[in-house]
């Protein structure tokens, strides 16, 4: 007899990735033979997790206590964070609950990445940041906490609202234009005459000298704007990449099950046609045979 939905749809997040389709389709099937039709379309609906969901949910479900203590550090993170934005709360405790909520995501970073190089899963460092997000949404958005905190993430979550990402994360410094370098301090003049003839140095110095060196460090610092500019620019663009070719990964993936799922289907319609069509002809054989029988009595 097949399992109850739900206690199946927990079996079946927590197989190893590649098992996923074959396992959700047998349990469809037998559902679908025991006369659970909406049960069994439900269980053939569900989407294999991406690699960075599974990850997460492996390690959820296989660090229990460390998964608690993320939970628990994500509820007291939002305390912190909704103190702060009422105005009643104090930035060391924001940092000291955010470090906290930091390091329990870690531990289970860490163990996803064991998970993943086990399995011979991707270990790029996008699948583990891609796991870092996940977890870190699991553990301080409601509306994420429920199936990551359960082990049934399907695709990777990203935190949302004001403080999604690290409250306390700043631009990078901006890397200090060189400054003019100032001119030597002139020698107290000894002498009426030494003095006049060091007044008469300074006076004499080149104007466009100095014009020349103010005029090459406001170019060293437009270049520096620019290529910081270029950096974001080019970062964002890789982002966007990543993200469509995620995307078309995932609409592939699903066109894939679908299809797969269809090509079951028919497969077994075939083969209830088929059994039909067998007993069908036995039934004409037996007719047949017992017409013959009559007519030669």
């Amino acid at each position: 007899m097949a399992e109850a939905p739900d206690d199946a749809v927990d079996r079946l997040y927590g197989l190893p990735r590649e098992e996923f389709v074959g396992e959700r389709d047998a349990l469809a099937k037998q559902l679908r033979a025991d006369g659970r039709r909406d049960d069994a379309a439900a269980v053939k609906a569900l989407p294999k997790p991406t690699v960075a969901a599974w990850a997460a949910n492996q390690a959820v479900r296989s660090q229990k206590r460390a998964a608690r203590e993320l939970w628990k550090a994500g509820d007291e993170l939002t305390a912190a964070q909704d103190a702060v934005l009422a105005g009643k709360g104090s930035g060391a405790n924001l940092r000291e609950a955010s470090d906290r909520e930091r390091a329990a995501v870690e531990t289970l970073v860490d163990a996803a990445r064991g998970l993943l190089g086990a399995s011979g899963g991707d270990l790029s460092d996008a699948t583990i940041e891609r796991v870092r997000e996940t977890l870190h949404a699991g553990a301080i958005d409601a509306d994420a906490r429920d199936e990551v905190a359960a082990g049934r993430a399907v695709r990777e979550r990203s935190p949302q609202g004001l403080f999604g990402a690290d409250p306390f994360a700043v631009a990078a410094p901006r890397r200090p234009a060189r400054a003019e370098p100032e001119p030597e301090a002139e020698p107290r003049p000894r002498t009426k005459a030494k003095g006049a003839k060091a007044k008469a140095k300074g006076a004499a110095e080149p104007a466009a000298e100095r014009r020349r060196e103010r005029e090459q460090a406001a170019e060293r610092k437009r270049e520096e704007a620019e290529a910081r500019k270029r950096e974001r620019e080019e970062a964002a663009a890789r982002e966007r990449e990543r993200k469509a070719a995620a995307d078309r990964a995932d609409k592939a993936e699903r066109a894939l099950e679908r299809a797969q799922g269809r090509t079951a289907e028919a497969a077994e319609r075939l083969e209830e046609a088929q059994a039909r069509e067998r007993d069908a002809a036995a039934a004409l054989d037996a007719a047949r045979a017992e017409l013959d029988a009559l007519e030669r009595g």
